[in-house]
């Protein structure tokens, strides 16, 4: 390996100082594995500029997503939008964690089971709607805990607000391939993306996400915010 070369591919020419790494590395290895494999300081020139002015397909993808989660997301309130972000990221925390396998199919069909028992139980009938298979049956058991409160805590929403947001999950993980692209993980692409930008990518969760002035959740929460360029 030559002087010039990048040490982290080994490969093209270092031409960037990597504040991080406190070496040369190349324009590929600083685009590709910037806040992933590399831990970048939030003062680094090319970090700043990337979130000023992110390429052209990452610009796409956003107004892909935002075209896409608007709708879904019109109309919730405050909490109703925490609610939301809440279940996407609990769904996308399980599904990454490999105990389970988890695509769209099975989001959207605990989604469908966990909101027709929360409106049953809304009419004072108490029965348990069963999901279709079994990773979706062992997502529902994980998922109920948080939202209906363990060891004396309070459930975390009422049941019209799980019911309201169960069920723009479920049309969420159902349209998303369609809409969006992809394979049988679109929905859950699309929330990973989501919450990356909530811890360190282009965007902050107190940053408001705009569109001709148009905020695309309630603000002052800490949940993630939609990026719309």
């Amino acid at each position: 390996m030559s002087p010039e070369t990048c040490p982290s591919c080994q490969k093209r020419r270092a031409r960037r100082a990597c504040p991080a790494l406190g070496r040369q590395i190349c324009a590929v290895c600083c685009g590709t594995k910037r806040l992933t494999e590399i831990a970048c300081p939030s003062d680094c020139g090319y970090l700043l500029t990337a979130r000023t002015h992110p390429p052209a397909v990452i610009q796409r993808q956003q107004e892909r997503d935002a075209r896409f989660l608007l709708p879904i997301i019109a109309g919730l309130s405050q909490r109703q939008y925490q609610l939301f972000f809440l279940v996407q990221g609990t769904f996308l925390r399980l599904a990454e964690s490999g105990e389970m396998p988890v695509n769209d199919d099975v989001v959207r069909d605990t989604a469908q089971a966990l909101a027709a028992t929360y409106e049953t139980a809304s009419k004072g009938i108490i029965y348990e709607h069963r999901p279709s298979s079994l990773p979706a049956e062992r997502l529902a058991r994980e998922l109920k805990p948080l939202l209906e409160g363990t060891n004396d805590q309070r459930p975390v929403a009422s049941e019209p607000d799980l019911v309201e947001v169960l069920r723009r999950v479920e049309r969420a993980a159902a349209d998303a391939r369609s809409a969006l692209g992809g394979d049988a993980r679109a929905y859950l692409d699309l929330v990973g993306r989501l919450m990356r930008s909530s811890s360190g990518g282009d965007a902050t969760p107190d940053d408001p996400a705009t569109s001709g002035g148009q905020k695309a959740g309630p603000g002052g929460d800490r949940t993630p915010s939609l990026i719309i360029p």
